[in-house]
C-alpha cells in the first residue's frame, strides 16, 4: 500500500486529509514545524542501562521476546486491545483535579514503518485529550497485530499543550529508529506474564505485569466479563493499575481518589440502531436556544428552555439503561447551567450550555456517523472559541483552534470547501489577535456547517 508519512507540525492546523489539494498550514502559535513520524525531538539516550535502578521482572516471565512477523498488520482484533475494530473511544476522568477528557479515534490512513530492513503498515489512531476544556496533549499512534496474535505498538508523535501553544514533544518515538517495537497486549495474557509496551530504557519505558484474568467490570452496556488487571511500572518507579475489557481494549487507569480515567463509550461495540431519541436532539436545541438566549439577555426564555431540557433528560432517563458515565456527565452539565441562568450570568449560562451540547452529543455517538459526530462538535468548538473570545483568552482561543483542527483531520473525506474556507479564516483572525474577525469569521463557520450537505444534528 502507499506508503502515508504524516504532516502533523507542532502547533499547525495541515488539513491533509488523503484526497484533498496540499494546503498552506497556519500555525496559531507561530511555532516552528517539526517534521513527525519519529522526526526530530529529544535525544535518544545511549546507553542501555538506564532500567538498572527500576524493579523490573525477571527474564524469565517476559512474554514479548520475540522477533514478531507479520502478515497481516493491520488487522489488529486481539479482543483486548481491538483497534481496527473501535472506531472511536471515549474515556472521562479526573487529573490534578480537573475534568479530563480523550477521544481516541481510528484514521483512514496507515503509516508504513521500517523494522530492521522490513517494512510493516500500521494502524493510526489518534489520540486527543483535554483538561478542563483546554487542549493537552495531542498522540499520533501506530499499531501492529503478530501472527500470533499479539498487538505491537511502533511509537507515537507527542505534542504536550500549554495556552494553545506546544510545550513540549516528550514521549515521541518511533520504532527501528529509536527503538525495539513493544507489545502491547499478547495474544492470551495469564497472570504474572510480563511484557513491555515502551521499551526505550531512559527515554520511553512502561513494564506491565498481568495481576487477574476474568475480571468482571461495569461497562456502557452493563457487566464485561473477562477483563485484565495489571500492574504497569514506569521510569520513575511509579507503578498504576490499569483494566483492559474485552472488545474495548483499555478501560481505565488509575484509582478513585487519585487520576483517574475510565471508559464512556466506545463504537462501534456500542452503537445502536436508528437515529438519535427525540429527548437527545431536544436536549441539544435547547442548548443552542439557551447559548443565543444568554446573549441577548432573554432570562425568562432560558429559563423555559431549561426547564423543557430537564424534562427531555427524565425521559430518555427513562427509555433504558444509560451509559454511567455519561449519564454523570450530563447530570452535572444540566445542574450547571441551572444554577448559571438562574444567576442570570452570560458567559457562564452559555458555557453551561456548550457543556449540556457535548453531553448529548457524546450519547448520539451511538447513533450517528462519525462525519456527523465531527462536524456538530467542530461546531461546539466554533461556541467555544465565541465564549473565549468574549473573555479575551488568547490562549484559550488559540487551544479551541487546534481543537477544530483536530477534529478537522479525522475525516476520510473532506467535508465543503465552504467549511474549510472558513475555518483558515477563523485561525488567521485569531492569528492576528483580532477577535471580532474571529467572533465573525467564527459565525460564518457556524453557517456553513448548518448548509453541509452531510447534515449536522440539531445543536
Amino acid at each position: 500500500m502507499k506508503r502515508i508519512r504524516f504532516a502533523m507540525v507542532v502547533g499547525i492546523l495541515t488539513f491533509g486529509v488523503a484526497g484533498c489539494g496540499e494546503e498552506t498550514p497556519i500555525s496559531p502559535a507561530g511555532d516552528i514545524a517539526l517534521e513527525t513520524a519519529g522526526g526530530r525531538g529529544p535525544a535518544i539516550p545511549s546507553s542501555g542501562h538506564e532500567c538498572d535502578g527500576l524493579p523490573t521482572a525477571p527474564l524469565s516471565q517476559r512474554v514479548d521476546l520475540y522477533t514478531p512477523t507479520f502478515a497481516n498488520p493491520t488487522s489488529v482484533t486481539n479482543p483486548l486491545f481491538p483497534i481496527s475494530e473501535l472506531d472511536r473511544v471515549l474515556l472521562l476522568g479526573t487529573v490534578d483535579g480537573g475534568d479530563f477528557r480523550t477521544e481516541t479515534t481510528l484514521l483512514s490512513q496507515t503509516q508504513t514503518i521500517e523494522l530492521e530492513g522490513r517494512t510493516v503498515e500500521a494502524l493510526v489512531s489518534q489520540y486527543v485529550a483535554w483538561l478542563d476544556r483546554r487542549i493537552h496533549e495531542v498522540a499520533i499512534d501506530w499499531y501492529v497485530q503478530d501472527d500470533l496474535g499479539a498487538v505491537w505498538y511502533l511509537g507515537e508523535d507527542v505534542f504536550n499543550y500549554d495556552e494553545g501553544r506546544v510545550e513540549d514533544t516528550e514521549g515521541t518515538w518511533l520504532a527501528g529508529k529509536d527503538g525495539p517495537e513493544a507489545m502491547i497486549m499478547p495474544p492470551d495474557p495469564q497472570v504474572g506474564d510480563v511484557w513491555r509496551p515502551e521499551n526505550i530504557c531512559g527515554f520511553v519505558f512502561e513494564e506491565v505485569t498481568a495481576t487477574a484474568t476474568g475480571v468482571t467490570v461495569p461497562g456502557p452496556q452493563g457487566q464485561v466479563s473477562g477483563a485484565l488487571v495489571v500492574s504497569e511500572l514506569h521510569m520513575d518507579a511509579t507503578t498504576e493499575d490499569k483494566i483492559f475489557a474485552p472488545g474495548y481494549g483499555e478501560f481505565s487507569t488509575g484509582s478513585p481518589g487519585s487520576d483517574i480515567e475510565a471508559l464512556a463509550l466506545a463504537v462501534q461495540i456500542d452503537a445502536l440502531a436508528g437515529p438519535p431519541p427525540a429527548e437527545l436532539e431536544a436536549l441539544s436545541s435547547g442548548a443552542a436556544r439557551i447559548f443565543r438566549a444568554a446573549r441577548a439577555r432573554k432570562w425568562n426564555d432560558a429559563s423555559d428552555t431549561v426547564e423543557d431540557m430537564a424534562d427531555a433528560w427524565a425521559a430518555f432517563q427513562a427509555l433504558g439503561f444509560v451509559p454511567p458515565l455519561l449519564d454523570a456527565e450530563m447530570e452535572t452539565a444540566l445542574e450547571y447551567l441551572v444554577e448559571s441562568v438562574d444567576d442570570r450570568d452570560i458567559e457562564e449560562t452559555r458555557q453551561a450550555s456548550i457543556d449540556v451540547a457535548r453531553a448529548s452529543l457524546d450519547l448520539q455517538l451511538r447513533h450517528l456517523s462519525r462525519d456527523e459526530i465531527d462536524l456538530a462538535q467542530i461546531d461546539l468548538w466554533v461556541r467555544q472559541l465565541l465564549v473565549d473570545a468574549a473573555a479575551h483568552d488568547l490562549g484559550a482561543i488559540r487551544g479551541d483552534i487546534v481543537s477544530i483542527g483536530l477534529i478537522r483531520d479525522r475525516f476520510a473525506h473532506p467535508p465543503v470547501a465552504d467549511i474549510d474556507a472558513q475555518i483558515r479564516a477563523v485561525q488567521s483572525a485569531a492569528l492576528a489577535a483580532n477577535l471580532s474577525g474571529a467572533t465573525e469569521a467564527a459565525v460564518r463557520l457556524q453557517n456553513a456547517l448548518a448548509r453541509s450537505s452531510r447534515g449536522v444534528p440539531r445543536l
